[in-house]
């Protein structure tokens, strides 16, 4: 007799908010969580989503109670439209700011920021300049308190043709890259 031991289970966890597929509606992105979910794992969906599985979930329910559920549903999903639409204003409107500010006569530093707008965590960009440009890079915080990349050397064109290429293949191709020269004042000599 071989007894066998507990196995793992396997459990599928949604693409879009890293919740298992059951508790999406409590996620927020329900809609783009379904949208998800019906390209990756059709069967499951059916089995969460289809008309049959609804009006089983729902049998219990009295009609006011019902009825109260759906207006709950309509208004989550009005909300998060409006959340969504608000994002994609606020990425369009947004901009990428390549700073290109002088240190001392001959020593300049980039400074990027607004990259975490679109979704891009500084802290890896800030690691892949300093393997590409084979320089350093490091994310502080500017003045406003937002996270700025800080590379060392004398590369804004390179910078912004990287991030340029970088947005394009997000899919954001309207984006605006800003560059600016930036000088230091000149201490007056009393």
């Amino acid at each position: 007799m071989t007894e066998e031991g507990p196995s793992a289970r396997s459990i599928i966890y949604c693409g879009i908010c890293t919740f298992p597929p059951e508790y999406c509606e409590f996620g927020g992105t329900l809609q783009k969580c379904k949208d998800w979910l019906k390209d990756e794992h059709p069967d499951l969906y059916d089995k969460l989503y289809s008309e049959d599985a609804l009006t089983t979930a729902t049998e219990g329910l009295s009609l006011e109670k019902q009825e109260k559920v759906e207006r709950e549903i309509q208004k989550l999903q009005a909300k998060e439209a409006n959340r969504a639409e608000k994002e994609l204003k606020k990425m369009l409107s947004s901009k990428v700011v390549v700073k290109r500010v002088e240190r001392s006569k001959r020593k300049h530093v980039i400074a990027v920021s607004g990259v975490e707008v679109f979704g891009i965590d500084p802290k890896k960009l800030a690691k892949t300049f300093a393997s590409k440009f084979a320089t350093g890079a490091s994310v502080t915080k500017n003045v406003e308190g937002k996270d700025e990349i800080v590379i060392q050397g004398d590369l804004g064109d390179e910078v912004e043709d990287y991030v340029t290429a970088l947005l394009e293949e997000k899919g954001l191709d309207g984006v605006k890259v800003e560059r600016i020269e930036d000088k230091p004042k000149k201490k007056s000599q009393a």
